[in-house]
């Protein structure tokens, strides 16, 4: 269904996970095309920093220390967004965590908090932002999924549980409210390997620091994604063509992928470095050392561009016409010599 969306600068919108990675690249992005935004986090001081940073700036921004697996605690953002600025046009459920392990080593407490931050946090998001949106002109939701939306990884099994459920629910969440017209966008925005402190942030039972697979997109292009997202309704965008690759070989040949992936993942899902007995991660509470940064500190080459992104994120007619220029340039190649000859006679 196509659905009418408010520009950036028109708009109020809910970042949740706003202090760090894609939702702090996201919340800098949208402040800057002059949205007013609602920032909501776990780390107090570091949104009390932010909204400084932004109001140096004349931006205006509402901020909110909330769990996101808190239904209690997302209801305030919700109160907060109406009571500042009497509406909400766009929610981006951002919010994230994980845990690095083999499954029968991760505990059961653990794959549980890792479940309530992503899916459930994406549960409580969606449905508060229906209710604030309903009857009042819809608007876009955004959930943060995954390249193991589609795929999963090993040593991630709860995390990608997690990112194939928000892909579920959100599915199901769009047919219900387009079913009654609701007017509401629902987006899945399904990043690859994104160079933030993700790593950083994960608990680990590995016998190595946590590490990202490469190639590593930079957080900008995801937030680029979310802002596109927030004003064209789309259903899916990808950010960096090896998700959509990893999505289509998972679907076309499975057992080939997990083939690969046990050459492979095991390896790069751990840096060189040993686990520390003193590491810090934020899986039940926020890591104030890693907060306000937007990409890690490891020396992975980051991919600026991704053109596969860009495509999606281009106009239907525009896509067609692309679409229909290369298939043609196709089409004459394969043709025999004689073949060309005569059509460009």
């Amino acid at each position: 269904m196509s659905l009418e969306l408010k520009k950036l600068n028109e708009q109020v919108m809910v970042i949740t996970g706003a202090t760090s990675g894609i939702g702090l690249s996201t919340a800098r992005m949208a402040a800057e095309a002059g949205a007013r935004l609602v920032l909501a986090a776990r780390d107090a001081d570091a949104l009390d920093t932010l909204a400084h940073e932004m109001g140096q700036r004349g931006l205006d921004v509402a901020t909110v220390t909330a769990d996101v697996g808190n239904p209690a605690d997302v209801a305030r953002i919700g109160d907060t967004a109406m009571e500042r600025f009497g509406r909400i046009d766009t929610w981006v459920n951002n919010a994230g965590i994980s845990v690095y392990g083999r499954n029968e080593d991760v505990a059961l407490e653990d794959m549980r908090k890792v479940m309530q931050t992503n899916f459930w946090g994406v549960v409580h998001g969606s449905l508060e932002a229906v209710k604030r949106m309903k009857g009042r002109g819809g608007g876009a939701i955004i959930n943060l999924g995954s390249e193991v939306s589609d795929r999963a990884v090993p040593l991630q099994g709860t995390y990608a549980a997690s990112k194939h459920a928000i892909k579920g629910f959100t599915e199901s969440l769009r047919m219900e409210l387009d079913k009654e017209d609701a007017g509401i966008s629902l987006t899945v925005i399904k990043p690859s390997a994104i160079a933030t402190p993700f790593p950083d942030h994960a608990r680990s039972y590995m016998e190595h620091e946590p590490d990202l697979p490469p190639p590593n997109y930079a957080p900008e292009l995801v937030a680029q994604a979310i802002v596109h997202a927030a004003q064209v309704s789309e259903r899916d965008v990808y950010v960096g063509s090896h998700s959509k690759i990893a999505s289509v070989a998972g679907y076309l040949m499975p057992r080939a992928v997990d083939r690969f992936m046990r050459r492979t993942m095991f390896s790069q899902q751990q840096s060189d470095r040993p686990n520390s007995s003193a590491r810090r991660d934020a899986l039940y509470a926020p890591d104030t050392g890693q907060e306000l940064r937007q990409r890690n500190n490891r020396k992975h080459l980051v991919v600026e561009r991704s053109p596969y992104t860009s495509f999606e994120m281009r106009s239907a007619p525009t896509k067609t016409v692309l679409l229909g220029g290369a298939l043609l340039a196709a089409w004459a190649l394969t043709r025999k010599p004689w073949q060309r000859t005569a059509w460009h006679a």
